[in-house]
């Protein structure tokens, strides 16, 4: 059976560095961090873009930025910056979501992601078959379901 593959987008990388006194805050960054064991153990795939790169190099906090960079070490592949990917980042973004948003999608999908996890709220309510948006914590209970631990 192939592995999971799976695309973290630049929130939930960066959930860790959030103020973790909300309780929703605390739970996503505790899933997060499993998810990330699990890809370090080689249980689930990560897919790494061009567009976390860009991102995360705008991140005024080194800190932030070379925790996050350190991590893509863990990729299995690197989504490049290409024609398919510009079209249809170009039509999630004429349905609605900001511009760094639909490209980030579009890069998961182009990678083959299983699943686009992220914390923001406007793309976990983007209606998209192809690919499943999901939040940590949900992606959480669909690995036990699958039994991946």
């Amino acid at each position: 059976m192939p592995k999971i593959r799976v695309y973290l987008d630049n929130c939930c990388l960066n959930r860790p560095f959030d103020d973790q006194k909300q309780l929703r805050v605390s739970l996503e960054t505790q899933a997060k961090l499993f998810i990330q064991s699990l890809i370090v153990k080689g249980d689930i795939e990560l897919l790494w873009s061009y567009m976390l790169e860009l991102e995360n190099r705008k991140n005024p906090f080194e800190n932030k930025q070379l925790s996050i960079a350190g991590f893509s070490s863990h990729a299995m592949d690197f989504i490049q910056r290409s024609d398919s990917v510009s079209k249809m980042a170009d039509q999630f973004a004429a349905e609605g979501l900001r511009v760094a948003d639909a490209i980030h999608l579009a890069c998961a999908i182009n990678g083959g992601a299983d699943f686009f996890i992220t914390t923001d709220d406007k793309i976990l309510k983007f209606p998209l078959l192809s690919i499943q948006i999901i939040d940590p914590i949900t992606l959480i209970k669909t690995l036990d379901d699958r039994g991946v631990k």
